[in-house]
């Protein structure tokens, strides 16, 4: 896809062109399947040219996935407006959104690795830089979860439930991108139910988690998605015999 004629640009507003295409090539292919012959070509450039803006792929690489990390850890964002089932289900279809369309992106991204042809002999620095991108969104999406629970230092089993979940979200977004073999809106669903089962058990050993999860059932609607799991479960129990 082209971005743009050969005109001239500042050096800043050439900087973000090329993320954006590098993104966009992201998207749809893993970034060491990329070259910057095809990101020149995008971009209406010469491939020099990029070299001068970038030193090399994987400096445009890791501004790629710094942008992209950004983009993910705003998907958490979210109004502290009605009940937090309906709250964590539409961060949940944001994050999905973003989970669909910079699939290879988001994989790259969250596995850590150097994203290039370097592989295992990426400079540490490098590798480091983007696990920094990733405990940044992780982190990023914590608080704002915790920020919805209404709590300012959450008990140690709370920080537990809240770590667990947003690592399952990212395991299960990662699988699902393999085959996409289990509907998204299930997923999205099955996601948030997972966060009230995960309260729930540790509510059971834990009475600071107990006081967290009675706050969040308060406000539950009858036909919202912590309720749908209650009436779920309750379907699986034995049926007492007439």
């Amino acid at each position: 896809m082209k971005t743009g004629g050969r005109r001239r640009m500042g050096v800043e507003e050439r900087r973000e062109q090329l993320i954006a295409v590098a993104l966009d090539l992201f998207s749809h292919r893993s970034p060491q399947d990329v070259s910057i012959d095809e990101i020149a070509e995008a971009a209406g450039i010469s491939r020099p040219l990029v070299y001068h803006y970038f030193p090399g792929k994987q400096s445009l690489y890791e501004a790629a996935l710094r942008r992209a990390a950004d983009e993910l850890a705003g998907r958490f964002v979210e109004p502290h407006e009605g009940p937090l089932g309906r709250r964590l289900l539409r961060v949940m279809q944001r994050f999905f959104d973003f989970v669909d369309e910079y699939g290879p992106g988001f994989s790259a991204l969250m596995r850590g690795g150097p994203g290039i042809p370097m592989g295992r002999n990426a400079p540490a620095a490098a590798v480091s830089r983007t696990s920094a991108m990733i405990d940044g969104v992780r982190q990023a999406a914590y608080e704002q979860i915790v920020s919805h629970l209404g709590i300012v230092s959450a008990p140690p089993r709370m920080e537990l439930v809240v770590r667990s979940w947003i690592s399952l979200a990212e395991t299960t977004a990662l699988i699902w991108l393999d085959g996409r073999r289990i509907p998204r809106d299930e997923l999205e669903r099955q996601l948030v139910h997972d966060f009230a089962a995960l309260a729930a058990v540790s509510a059971a050993y834990d009475e600071d988690v107990a006081a967290v999860l009675r706050r969040m059932l308060t406000d539950e609607p009858a036909d919202g998605p912590f309720a749908d799991l209650v009436a779920r479960l309750l379907a699986l129990a034995p049926q007492p015999s007439p």
